[in-house]
C-alpha cells in the first residue's frame, strides 16, 4: 500500500470520526485501516491522531496534514475526471438522502434514468424529511430544499423552488378568501412542522417584507399530507409548487394572495467540503442539473 492510499485512508478516518467507522464504510477490517494509519505516521515520523479506545482527535501536525491531504486528493480527483470520458459507466455504490415528497414525485424518475445509464452503480436511497448528518451517516450526497446557511457543506443549486399559498374551493366557500396577509389570522392554517418558525413571510406588491405569526390548526412533517388535508377542506397551506402543481392545474386548489410573493427556496445537492468529490457524485449532480435545468416543469404546467 503506497503513501497516496495511506493518505486517502487517513482522510477517510478523520471524516468518519473513527478507524472502525472508516473501515466499515470501506468494507475492510479495522486492523487493515489501522495499519494504513500507522504506516503513514511511521513514514512521516509524527503522530497524526491522538487515539483512545473510543475516540480520536487530530494532533496539530495531523490537522495541517489533513488540510493539505484533502486538497491533494481533490486535485487528483479533478485530474482523473478531466481525463476520463464522462459517459463511461460508473461503478461502486452511491448513498443518497432526499426529502420524501420531492424525492418520490420528481427525483425518483431522474435517479432511475441515471441508474439506467450506469448499470454497474449501486444506488441506495433514503427518503426522509429530516436533515441527515452526511459524514456521520455515510451519505455521499443529500438533496435538500432550503436556503442553505451551513458553511460546513458544499452545495450546488439544482432547481428553484416557488412557494404558494392555496386552499380548496370548498374551504374558501365556507370560510371566505383572504385579501391580505393579516386576514390569515382568521383562517385555519396547515403548517409544516419540520421547522420551529411559525411565521409566514410575504413580499408585498410594493416590495416590502411582511410577516404574520400564525398558530396552526394542523401540523405535519410531510408536504403531501398537508396537501391532502387542504384538498379535504381543512385549511390553508403554504406549499412548494412541486407538490401542488397538478392540483393547481386541475383547479382542486386555488392560489391565494396572488399579488404577494414568498421568499423562494432552492433544490440543492450538498456534500461535505472535507471530502474529495468522487466522479460518481459529480456525474449525478451534473445529471440532475441538466434534468431539472431552466424553469421547472412543475411551474410550466399551470
Amino acid at each position: 500500500m503506497g503513501q497516496f492510499e495511506d493518505m486517502d485512508s487517513f482522510v477517510r478516518i478523520v471524516d468518519a470520526g473513527s478507524i472502525s467507522q472508516a473501515a466499515q464504510r470501506q468494507g475492510v477490517v479495522k486492523s487493515a485501516m489501522s495499519r494504513r494509519l500507522m504506516d503513514l505516521e511511521t513514514r512521516l515520523g509524527v503522530q497524526l491522531l491522538n487515539r483512545t479506545t473510543r475516540t480520536s482527535s487530530l494532533t496539530e501536525a495531523g490537522r495541517l496534514y489533513y488540510d493539505r491531504a484533502v486538497q491533494i486528493l481533490a486535485e487528483v480527483e479533478e485530474i482523473n475526471a478531466a481525463t476520463t470520458c464522462s459517459k463511461l459507466s460508473l461503478s461502486g455504490s452511491l448513498k443518497i438522502s432526499a426529502p420524501l415528497s420531492f424525492g418520490l414525485q420528481h427525483l425518483s424518475p431522474a435517479i432511475t434514468a441515471f441508474a439506467t445509464q450506469h448499470p454497474d452503480l449501486g444506488i441506495h436511497m433514503d427518503f426522509n424529511d429530516r436533515q441527515v448528518d452526511l459524514v456521520a451517516e455515510g451519505f455521499d450526497i443529500a438533496i435538500r430544499i432550503a436556503n442553505l446557511k451551513d458553511s460546513s457543506l458544499m452545495a450546488r443549486k439544482i432547481a428553484p423552488v416557488r412557494l404558494l399559498l392555496c386552499a380548496s374551493p370548498a374551504y374558501l366557500a365556507r370560510k371566505g378568501t383572504p385579501k391580505e396577509p393579516n386576514d390569515l389570522k382568521q383562517h385555519d392554517i396547515l403548517q409544516y412542522s419540520n421547522t420551529d418558525d411559525i411565521t409566514w413571510r410575504f413580499i408585498s406588491p410594493e416590495g416590502q417584507m411582511q410577516s404574520v405569526n400564525l398558530p396552526a390548526k394542523m401540523t405535519a412533517n410531510n408536504g403531501d399530507f398537508l396537501k391532502d388535508a387542504a384538498l379535504a377542506g381543512q385549511g390553508i397551506i403554504l406549499s412548494p409548487t412541486f407538490i401542488i402543481w397538478r392540483d393547481l392545474r386541475e383547479g382542486r386548489l386555488v392560489p391565494l394572495l396572488n399579488d404577494h410573493h414568498f421568499p423562494g427556496l432552492s433544490v440543492f445537492a450538498v456534500y461535505p467540503q472535507t471530502r474529495h468529490l468522487p466522479q460518481k457524485v459529480r456525474s449525478l449532480i451534473d445529471f440532475l442539473k441538466s434534468h431539472f435545468g431552466g424553469e421547472p416543469y412543475w411551474d410550466e404546467a399551470w
